[in-house]
């Protein structure tokens, strides 16, 4: 599959098609994919084709299968888990005359199809004169329902717009199990393993215009039941059939249309999957869901769906004046992140959501770094799903520890259920860093909520268990402090070293944060049996972390021995040979100095704490000529720091990288799915890096300062029942409480008390730095102008 550049033209509220281009036909069907976290259904168009990468998703649903090893060793993982293409149900398929609607053939008189990011539906509408003359127009309009978990719709609406007299058509709407994809990117390790018919049929029934087709997975063993049910307004006679079988169930209606006249289908779908209900319980499941749906109608539905994004809009959105196109980009991500996540209800939110199965379907590590900082402060509920979820694998996580040799809890790096799937284990079992990325989640998330059920039943746990195992996995090393050896920090091209800067610092907050939880909830902790003894251990721990310092350039080194490894030969790399993964042994990569992604950088903003400003400064410079951004997760960190320290227009480039990923298809494999940590990224520099937000102590501090190409920058946060406004300006930043009692809060190193009254305090002009330079052929990805 080859993947083009999208072109969408910039609009505020709205992504918009105007065209069918091929080459960009697999990234379109990712950006205009919808979902809420239990359902997603990729952006192909009703009609089957032509598409690229058809796909509908559940979250969770997903089919084992064997990880193969040239050698296998003691504690690798023996499976793995590939998200499975369910049963689809965007399929209506259109006759006219006896020409189907194809958009390949006949000829597209006009084609338009559109993402409403405030009535969150993707609409359409199409002109199409088919081989046989006769000219039609088709509108459709799509919705995930994002307050009605297991539910989607479509409206299709088919117009005769010539003057030929009646047309004949006919619409078969279906429902489609095991549907062929083809394995597109078998070479690129971010893509998907290609899976083969993967569900059994078990059950099918039907009646009039209503289906249900229940089906499970062959090895995983997971059961899943799809249906339809359909309202029909026509303007004659119909003839209608229903058909079903083991893997089809397809409705069709044949009608005459008059010119000008129009027939309306309305399909109403429902999903819902389980690991052990029986095949006529989740029918019936299935039933009942599609029942209320059809009750409460199409109009509901879209009104309810509006109402909820007017909700969470009011709440969450990102102002931007001066950069258009990054305003648009910064509200698609953030739309995208809360389809991801708002439904998911303690299952994993993937790194590509629902959008794609590239990566397999897996979460990862980005889940709690990138994505939960986002909700946490502007759809907080759906962080405490997420975090449930991990607390629902500690069992598995503390037994991989217990195979690793290890106390405590040892959570996957990559997973759709909570098992170690990733088959590669310096970059997988080695990322200890996961752990402590999960208890910063929790942290953060008790920090901006004191949701204290949440705490008391869930997240001391999970910061006792990780905390248990920092203090088994790392050891105190006379007069050198406390060592974390042969780990991979956040840089996959930096594997199995010791003392990774990030995780130390990391895990240094976790030992910490649990201590201070389990004095809060001493009855979670007599539960636990943690000890006195133990939590001095996990004190001492922390105090005594050991952080590498390069005492020679003034530097921190991102791992033990970083500086003092040959560095990369740059100038040498043709720009053909990036990402380097693709091109070179990663035995030559370990043993340079080059970054894939941030790793030390996002140290800087994670634990910025832990740092002076001119440690900042120095560390940033060095590691910036070091990083070759091989992965969609570093720009949005780099922009961050790059603002913090001074470089302004920097960020500001960086930040454009993050926000348009998917947009511009800026990493050449969109059409696997959108990149949701990066597109959280563009809401992550808005307010961490040009609004300075930090909350390291659980107080909210600000430093905003503006890149000089913008005007002025708006976000809000919720913060413990409150809603924060905050408006930056070139010279002044102003604050107001939306709702909630009165805060304090942190301005440029000012404490300063927010109210209802506007308050507006005057901005510092920024701090003056050194040039920094990047790898050869590695600045940033410039944006269209």
């Amino acid at each position: 599959m080859t993947e083009g550049r999208a072109h969408f033209p910039v609009e505020p509220w709205a992504v918009t098609e105007t065209a069918i281009d091929h080459e960009s036909l697999a990234v379109n069907e990712s950006v205009f994919a919808l979902a809420n976290g239990h359902i997603g259904m990729r952006g192909t168009l009703e009609e089957g084709e032509p598409s690229a990468v058809p796909g509908t998703y559940l979250n969770g649903y997903f089919e084992e299968r064997p990880l193969p090893y040239a050698e296998a060793g003691y504690g690798f993982p023996e499976e793995g888990q590939t998200v499975v293409n369910v049963t689809d149900g965007k399929l209506i398929r259109l006759l006219v005359g006896d020409s189907p609607l194809d958009l390949d053939y006949g000829q597209v008189i006009a084609h338009r199809r559109t993402l409403d990011l405030r009535a969150g539906v993707l609409e359409r509408v199409t002109e199409w004169r088919s081989p046989n003359g006769r000219t039609v127009e088709v509108r459709s309009t799509r919705l995930v329902s994002l307050t009605r978990r297991s539910i989607a719709a479509i409206r299709y609406e088919v117009r005769c717009t010539d003057d030929r007299g009646d047309l004949y058509v006919a619409l078969q709407s279906d429902l489609l199990a095991n549907e062929v994809v083809e394995n597109t990117g078998a070479d690129d390790p971010r893509a998907a393993a290609a899976l083969r018919k993967p569900l059994v049929a078990e059950q099918h029934t039907g009646k009039g215009r209503h289906a249900v087709l229940v089906h499970r997975t062959k090895a995983s063993g997971l059961r899943m039941a799809a249906g339809m049910d359909h309202d029909v307004l026509t303007p004659d006679s119909v003839n209608e059939d229903l058909e079903v079988s083991g893997d089809l169930a397809r409705y069709t209606l044949a009608a005459r249309l008059p010119a000008g006249e129009k027939l309306r289908l309305t399909k109403y779908l429902a999903y819902g999957w389980s690991s052990r209900r029986s095949p006529a319980a989740l029918r019936d499941q299935v039933e009942g869901v599609l029942g209320i749906a059809k009750l409460a109608g199409w109009e509901r539905l879209v009104s309810e769906q509006r109402e909820l994004l007017d909700g969470h809009w009011a709440q969450a959105d990102v102002t931007i004046e001066g950069d258009d196109e990054l305003q648009q980009a910064v509200r698609v991500g953030m739309f995208h992140v809360l389809q991801a996540g708002l439904r998911a209800e303690r299952q994993p939110i993937p790194a590509k959501g629902l959008t794609g199965p590239g990566y397999d379907g897996h979460a990862f590590w980005d889940t709690e770094t990138y994505v939960l900082p986002v909700l946490t402060y502007t759809a907080p509920e759906a962080v405490r799903d997420a975090l449930i979820w991990r607390w629902t694998t500690l069992d598995l996580a503390r037994e991989r520890a217990r195979v690793l040799g290890h106390g405590g809890a040892a959570f996957p790096w990559r997973t759709i259920r909570g098992e170690e799937t990733s088959g590669y284990w310096p970059a997988g079992t080695a990322a200890f860093h996961v752990n402590a990325d999960i208890a910063d989640a929790v942290v953060r998330y008790w920090h901006a909520t004191h949701d204290e059920e949440f705490d008391a039943a869930h997240g001391t746990e999970i910061l006792v268990e990780t905390a248990r195992l920092w203090a088994s996995l790392g050891h105190l090393d006379d007069g050198r402090g406390f060592r974390i050896d042969g780990v991979t920090g956040p840089d996959e091209y930096t594997a199995v070293v010791d003392n990774n800067v990030y995780t130390n610092l990391m895990a240094q907050r976790n030992l910490r944060e649990a201590a201070a939880a389990v004095g809060r909830r001493p009855e979670v902790a007599a539960r636990l049996q943690v000890t006195e003894a133990e939590v001095a251990v996990w004190v001492e721990a922390a105090d005594q972390m050991r952080i590498p310092f390069d005492d020679h350039l003034g530097v921190h080194m991102t791992s033990e021995g970083f500086t003092r490894h040959q560095e990369w030969d740059f100038e040498g790399t043709p720009p053909d040979r990036y990402p380097l993964l693709l091109h070179y042994p990663y035995f030559e990569i370990y043993r340079k100095q080059v970054v894939k992604q941030a790793d030390l950088v996002m140290a800087l903003h994670l634990r910025g704490d832990a740092f002076t400003h001119e440690e900042k400064v120095a560390d940033f410079a060095y590691y910036e000529a070091r990083t070759v951004r091989d992965s969609s997760l570093s720009a949005a960190q780099q922009a961050v720091v790059a603002a913090e320290v001074g470089h302004l227009q920097l960020a500001h480039d960086y930040w454009g990288e993050a926000a348009l990923t998917d947009l511009q298809n800026l990493h050449g494999n969109s059409g696997h799915g959108l990149h949701i940590a990066s597109l959280a990224g563009g809401w992550t520099v808005a307010v961490a890096g040009f609004g300075g937000m930090r909350d390291h102590d659980g107080r909210l501090t600000f430093a905003p300062r503006l890149p000089p190409r913008l005007a002025g920058l708006g976000f809000r946060v919720v913060h413990r029942g409150r809603c924060l406004r905050v408006r930056i300006t070139g010279e002044q930043a102003s604050y107001q409480l939306v709702s909630g009692e009165p805060m304090e809060i942190g301005h440029h190193g000012e404490t300063v008390t927010v109210t209802a009254d506007e308050l507006v305090l005057a901005v510092p002009p920024a701090p003056d730095v050194e040039p920094v330079r990047q790898p050869a052929g590695c600045a940033p990805r410039r944006r269209g102008r």
